[in-house]
């Protein structure tokens, strides 16, 4: 239900006749209306130039029968604003829900998640004084497709997709984003030591895109001595882009090290909307205890001020919120006798940073925002389609039998001129033939055949397999054909090939 946020904050103290921009706003379940009450506070103190729409979403969504925890008329109203003001929601346990901000970050194509993290020694204790770390995390591919199967009693699989536009586009946001606020580094981190053809398509851009960006130090890492690194020296970055779910990972790990993930926003950018939120949960815990930090939300807020032209309101907030921060006046999750002077609820912190408006901090630098923010405009590669040749197929079978060696006999009739059965692999492992009696072996087998004839096989050769082991009983629970594209195999080698 969309409602005027006049009902449930207080009214502005700043009257202007500029033109009002709209926006969506959700106060989310937990300690989400605290920090949102106090979210609001600030910014009608401070002068937003805003015009305010609620809606509701999360669990009383759920609850309602809506499995995805937002309606229709919440759609409706993010397309009419274009501009998203979150806080956290919560997930009712029990399967059947989706992840909320999964499904929103996808369904509005908001591929890019811009996460700053910073440290504020020594007002906020953290073992990194100097750190100023950028996170773009790519928000719509990987393993966040939320395409799982139970495909055997004992193997579940996930699928994990990558594509070259939707990499690129993240790509080119790190690079233009480093390029339009001043940042010298992009790091890279993936996998593709191991993942050579996901994570390995994530690298193999980054690599193209860099040229075009000679002027920005770039560098790419493996994700565990790249997160090693991050966790030991996060001095040593800058901007870092990742994949999806390592980026939602490291993301956390980087506002933890700065003293506190509640003091981290995000921003959830697309080709026309974004959407702002805090990087935390909705902490039921610690709902209506008025204990909650509103940082991260409040910081949220500013980088929507800036997306929305707002300079002016976002460097008052920003400002004045580091100066309470200077000033000792801490909620309890970073308040420390040595250097905290005042510890705070949610409410109070609000009333203090809007007590300090229009003042600038003493030791942390003072912000300054571009009157016009930065236009990053993002266009991607056209595709051209590539020559395919079918070369064979791999066959996903349940087979209860744990001798590789018994289900390689029943499949030799299966081949036909011009296939034949390459390999069979258990969880990946090759196990026939030259297999090892020590691996151990599930229910779920891959059978690999490749074909023998130089122009590939037909379709109709495929479908005879597939026949040939139902007429023998045997369960098929997937396949994957097997391509070259341009004369390349596109897909991964199993041991000795």
């Amino acid at each position: 239900m969309i409602t005027q946020i006049e009902s449930r904050t207080t009214e502005r103290k700043v009257k202007t006749t500029e033109q009002l921009t709209p926006i969506t706003v959700a106060y989310g379940d937990g300690i989400g209306p605290e920090i949102m009450n106090a979210t609001m506070k600030v910014l009608n103190a401070a002068g937003a130039r805003l015009e305010y729409e609620t809606v509701d979403i999360g669990e009383q969504v759920y609850l309602s029968g809506n499995t995805s925890g937002i309606g229709e008329e919440t759609w409706t109203s993010l397309r009419k604003t274009k501009v998203f003001l979150k806080a956290p929601i919560t997930t009712p346990q029990g399967g059947g829900y989706k992840s909320l901000n999964v499904t929103t970050r996808k369904v509005l194509g908001l591929y890019a998640n811009v996460r700053p993290c910073v440290s504020y020694h020594p007002f906020v204790s953290t073992k990194h004084p100097v750190m100023n770390v950028v996170i773009v995390r790519e928000n719509e591919e990987d393993l966040y497709g939320g395409i799982e199967h139970q495909q055997t009693d004992e193997v579940v699989q996930c699928l994990k997709l990558i594509s070259r536009p939707g990499t690129e586009k993240i790509i080119r946001y790190a690079f233009e984003y480093a390029r339009a606020y001043g940042r010298k580094k992009v790091s890279c981190f993936t996998k593709d030591n191991i993942m050579k053809m996901t994570d390995g398509l994530f690298h193999e851009v980054f690599n193209i895109v860099g040229k075009e960006y000679p002027e920005i130090e770039q560098e790419h890492r493996i994700i565990d001595i790249g997160a090693a690194m991050l966790a030991e020296s996060p001095e040593k970055f800058d901007v870092i882009v990742l994949p999806n779910l390592y980026g939602d990972i490291l993301s956390d790990i980087a506002a933890q090290i700065t003293g506190s993930v509640g003091l981290a926003g995000s921003a959830n950018i697309g080709d026309g909307i974004a959407m702002f939120e805090a990087i935390h949960g909705s902490a039921p815990d610690l709902a209506g205890q008025d204990k909650a930090n509103p940082s991260g939300l409040m910081l949220a807020a500013v980088q929507m001020l800036v997306h929305l032209g707002q300079a002016d309101v976002a460097e008052k907030i920003h400002n004045a919120w580091l100066r309470t921060i200077e000033d000792g006046v801490h909620t309890g999750d970073i308040y420390d006798s040595n250097v905290s002077s005042e510890c705070v609820g949610t409410d109070s912190f609000a009333d203090a940073v809007i007590a300090r408006l229009g003042l600038a901090p003493d030791k942390f630098p003072v912000v300054k925002y571009a009157k016009d923010a930065p236009t990053i405009t993002i266009k991607t590669t056209p595709t051209v389609p590539a020559v395919k040749e079918l070369v064979g197929i791999d066959i996903f079978l349940y087979h209860s039998d744990r001798n590789p060696e018994n289900l390689a006999s029943l499949l030799k009739d299966i081949e036909s001129a011009g296939i034949k059965l390459q390999m069979i692999t258990n969880r990946g492992t090759k196990v026939w033939p030259n297999g090892f009696a020590e691996t151990f072996c599930t229910d779920h087998w891959r059978c690999r055949f490749i074909s023998d004839e130089p122009q590939g096989v037909s379709y109709q050769v495929i479908i005879d397999i597939l026949q040939r082991l139902h007429n023998k009983r045997l369960n098929v629970i997937k396949t994957e054909n097997l391509y070259t594209m341009n004369g390349k195999k596109m897909f991964s080698a199993g041991q000795g090939q």
